[in-house]
């Protein structure tokens, strides 16, 4: 199968394997070649569209010309549009650019419930979908700057957002002459093709490496944060923590030393085209988390443990349904697991690069020790105020 997408200047041919196929593997190839606009639809780059098939394994192989787009008004280097910036680590971008002075634009969907926090901050807020790419153009006029924070929702497949929305928000980018674009993947994305969304990270590095425009990748290895709805509240509340097995360990990093380090080397010029990983000064297993978080809250947690084995059983098995393949592919992080992967690397070059000072960055005791301290203090002061209140007759 042969389809043709985006616009006439742009060959992008699917091939999709035949249905015996024991295991589905979608492989692409694409030339650009793109001509000086005519026209404003043209120049916009309108018209984009990707019939993906279902398929989510993804070989690569891009090869993309320099797109011409004629002289035009200058667009300050100060300019930036953050994709995904409701999100744990997109906020902190926000948060951070404008600290620093940056003219902040957020790409959020429309939603019942605003973004009004992004504009109470000082950030303009665009709508757009980036399942829906014919949106997205509108949204980089005068923009110098991408900083691509988005993933898809846990309802949603993987693709949807992931690979088909990168792939169209990349070359709207392209089209439209974006001078930088940082993009967030995830560690050992290259070693794990068994994962759907690791697999995925690596084909965008790829493909927005082989796009020409300048860019920075950061792979990412676990945030901090996620670990306050995990871990740290259930055990507060009393209630089930929920854990495994499994050896693997996890360099946690606080989303705001993401965000200082982010601006850090999208100022250095020497960064254009480096991939970097950011990883917390120690990597944890799920076990020393949470008694980690025991000590801080000065209680035990009632932790029920699943098996990774149980969750690969479970992934095989959602796999033999369509209904159901969505639930297999984030499974899959259960194959991670088992493989005794540690997600950390050593950071000294890294901070020699940044002219960063390791001793600045949060570690996880430091961070998790503010927040139990913060909890706690307030939970006693309402447990005061309470008393305060109470009538009795």
């Amino acid at each position: 199968m042969k389809m043709a997408l985006l616009n006439p200047n742009l060959n992008l041919r699917l091939q999709s394997p035949s249905p015996s196929q024991s295991h589905q593997q979608l492989a692409w190839t694409s030339s650009v070649a793109v001509a000086p606009p005519t026209n404003l639809a043209t120049r916009l780059g309108f018209g984009f569209g990707f019939p993906l098939s279902t398929c989510l394994k993804v070989t690569c192989n891009a090869v993309a010309q320099p797109v011409n787009l004629g002289t035009g008004t200058p667009v300050r280097s100060t300019s930036i549009l953050v994709v995904g910036a409701t999100g744990t680590l997109g906020r902190q971008i926000v948060r951070r650019a404008l600290d620093e002075g940056y003219d902040v634009r957020c790409l959020v969907r429309p939603r019942p419930a605003p973004a009004d926090f992004l504009r109470d901050w000082g950030a303009t807020v665009v709508n757009a979908d980036l399942s829906k790419p014919e949106t997205i153009p509108a949204t980089l006029v005068g923009v110098h700057t991408i900083i691509d924070c988005a993933t898809g929702r846990p309802e949603e497949p993987i693709k949807t957002v992931d690979w088909e929305g990168k792939v169209a928000l990349i070359q709207c980018a392209k089209a439209m002459g974006i001078q930088k674009y940082v993009f967030y993947s995830i560690h050992n994305c290259d070693k794990h093709p068994e994962v759907p969304l690791m697999e995925i990270k690596y084909c965008t590095e790829k493909f927005l490496r082989d796009s020409g425009i300048n860019h920075i990748t950061i792979r990412l290895c676990g945030f901090m944060q996620g670990l306050i709805g995990q871990y740290a509240v259930p055990i507060l509340e009393e209630k089930s923590v929920w854990g495994t097995d499994a050896p693997t360990r996890i360099a946690y990093m606080d989303t705001q030393d993401i965000a200082r380090l982010t601006f850090i080397a999208l100022r250095n010029e020497k960064m254009n085209g480096k991939l970097l990983t950011f990883a917390g000064p120690r990597a944890w297993t799920t076990q020393e988390v949470i008694t980690l978080c025991e000590r801080l809250a000065g209680q035990d947690a009632n932790v029920t443990t699943v098996p990774v084995s149980i969750l690969r059983f479970t992934r095989q098995l959602t796999r033999f349904f369509e209904w159901t393949s969505d639930v297999a592919d984030r499974l899959a992080f259960s194959e991670v697991l088992t493989s005794d992967t540690v997600f950390s690397v050593p950071m000294a070059e890294t901070y020699d690069l940044l002219g960063v000072d390791s001793k600045d960055i949060v570690s996880l005791e430091k961070y998790l020790q503010d927040y139990f301290t913060n909890i706690l203090k307030k939970l006693k002061d309402l447990k005061a105020q309470s008393k305060q209140t109470d009538i009795y007759f």
